[in-house]
């Protein structure tokens, strides 16, 4: 979801996912198969401090990275909580949504803790996801220093798939709401008005988006995402508590195992916020605030948390098993209602629309700064231009693609759960394992036994959500 520094040139190298650059020389590291607690300390203290090395023009404040993490995190995947809960039952969506946000959080908390060793080592003050990915192989045991620069190209294609896919998917959600909206109020146009002259209408808007280039301008774009996305949960909420009865009865507390994997390949894709954490720590004047019991991200993620469960608890119980892929298209007047009950569900779409909009530019910084720094040595003489060029016709390409396939939403589940549980579970374990293993993985070697939890956590979400995903475009086709 984002970069750390702007993709132009005008802040020192390292740039985020900048990964086409040489590494510098590294000492050989002895393999220790012990624990030693001064070797862990070393690791992240000793004489070379990454963070005073860094030398950002632009960088961005706790504030400003607690805003774009939210807005990373409340997507548009929170609208689909209420149909998670239906695939997983009211009491067990409330344990199984805490239980996704403490694996996918503590993932994060392990790629940023991991990135900051690696610091150490390779003597470097940023480094992407992709750039983690690399330095841990490359420090690691010697049988595998050969594979690392597969493992940040295969770090690379997956966030540059997930992304850009997603931010389709986001083109075509904008443009049907805003569509719903005008042919409410144009019912003898819906001949000429289809959801391709949207997604093509919404072109020009999205290129200015993504002209914005550094994090810290994009912050206010962020906080204007994250207020319409209140307003439009807001409203929501009125809906589901004050427009009619909340029902036990005709909902399950605890649903079959054999649905649950719906439950996990939707929250997953909604929560998961992988690839945005190493942006926005490089990005950070205070990187060390990212870390810790009350550090930025636990903080975000927590709030995330808490809106995620009552959203999906509520959106379930007051409409049951007749819950929509998104609850906003449960937000239906039925007759009789007042009339505000209509306006209400007007501003609720624009709303979602304008927060989406503004989610775009920050989700789609990852294709971009993947992109650019694959080619930015060809285009030395007129970087600036090149630079603008680039994201343009990238942003034509999203929207053509919207435009060839306006219902591209059930592919994004396939990519979302096998991309999502690869990147944001299944690689941040075995990047732990890597680092410290010449460090050591603690009493009674924790860190292993930790990370095979979580890479069976991985595995399920992702050959059953994913199997789970690929049944339901075939039901649907």
């Amino acid at each position: 979801m984002l970069f750390i520094q702007e993709s132009n040139g005008t802040l020192p190298p390292p740039q985020e996912m900048e990964s086409f650059l040489p590494q510098d020389e590294k000492k050989e590291k002895t393999v220790s198969k012990t624990y030693n607690l001064t070797k862990e300390k070393d690791a992240e203290s000793g004489d070379y401090d990454p963070f005073t090395e860094r030398n950002l023009e632009n960088s961005t404040s706790n504030m400003d990275t607690l805003t774009h993490l939210l807005k990373a995190s409340l997507g548009t995947g929170i609208l689909a909580m209420p149909k998670a809960f239906k695939s997983s039952g009211l009491i067990s969506g409330i344990f199984f949504t805490i239980l996704v946000a403490i694996v996918c959080t503590h993932c994060s908390y392990v790629l940023i803790k991991c990135a900051h060793v690696l610091y150490k080592k390779t003597r470097r003050s940023t480094m992407s996801f992709s750039e983690v990915a690399e330095a841990a192989l490359d420090n690691g045991p010697v049988g595998l220093r050969k594979w690392s620069n597969a493992f940040r190209i295969f770090i690379l294609v997956s966030l540059f798939v997930t992304y850009f896919g997603t931010c389709s998917v986001y083109v075509v959600i904008i443009a049907s709401n805003i569509m719903q909206v005008v042919l409410h109020y144009m019912q003898d146009q819906k001949e000429v008005l289809t959801i391709r002259i949207f997604v093509i209408m919404l072109l020009l808007p999205l290129i200015f988006m993504v002209w914005i280039k550094n994090l810290k301008y994009l912050a206010p774009v962020s906080m204007v995402a994250n207020l319409f996305m209140g307003l439009g949960l807001g409203i929501t909420f009125y809906f589901l508590v004050g427009t009619g009865g909340l029902d036990f009865n005709k909902v399950s507390f605890i649903k079959p195992p054999n649905e649950w994997p719906e439950f996990f390949s939707i929250t997953i894709f909604a929560m998961e916020a992988i690839g945005v954490v190493m942006p926005l720590e490089n990005a950070m004047r205070t990187p060390r605030s990212m870390l810790g019991f009350c550090g930025v991200l636990n903080k975000g993620m927590s709030g995330v948390t808490l809106v995620y469960i009552i959203l999906g608890f509520l959106g379930y119980l007051r409409y049951g098993d007749a819950v929509e892929d998104s609850i906003t298209l449960n937000l239906i007047p039925q007759p009789g209602d007042p009339k505000a009950y209509e306006v209400l569900g007007q501003i609720v779409k624009i709303a979602i629309a304008i927060a989406v909009y503004c989610t775009f530019g920050l989700q789609f910084f990852v294709c971009i700064d993947i992109m650019w720094n694959g080619i930015k040595d060809k285009f030395t003489k007129r970087p600036e231009l090149a630079d603008y060029i680039m994201r343009t016709i990238m942003v034509t390409v999203c929207v053509l693609l919207a435009v060839a396939v306006p219902k591209i939403a059930p592919f994004i589940g396939v990519i979302g759960a096998f991309c999502f549980s690869l990147l944001g579970l299944i690689a941040p374990a075995f990047i732990e394992v890597i680092t410290f293993w010449d460090i050591g993985f603690g009493p009674y070697k924790y860190l292993i036994w930790k990370n095979v939890l979580v890479l069976i956590f991985g595995l399920f979400a992702l050959i059953f959500g994913t199997k789970d995903a690929i049944i339901s475009i075939i039901r649907g086709a």
